[in-house]
């Protein structure tokens, strides 16, 4: 099984995410939950939808990591 990193980002109304191994994408969900079930499908469908026009299917190289700044030491 492969992993592939999904972005989440809150919006004003809502939250969107997209996957840095996918360009073009996205999704969109009124809560985190929803925008993760909406991203697995729309994973999903772009790997079928590049096997069907018989281009590649990138493997999973995005990492992702916190790092801490003491804001108050600036």
């Amino acid at each position: 099984m492969n992993r592939f990193l999904v972005v989440i980002e809150k919006a004003d109304n809502n939250y969107s995410a997209y996957s840095p191994d996918l360009p073009g994408c996205v999704a969109t969900g009124k809560t985190p939950q929803e925008v993760r079930e909406n991203m697995a499908e729309a994973i999903k469908i772009h790997i079928k939808g590049l096997k069907e026009d018989g281009l590649p299917i990138p493997m999973p190289t995005a990492k992702a990591d916190y790092i801490g700044i003491n804001l108050q030491a600036l």
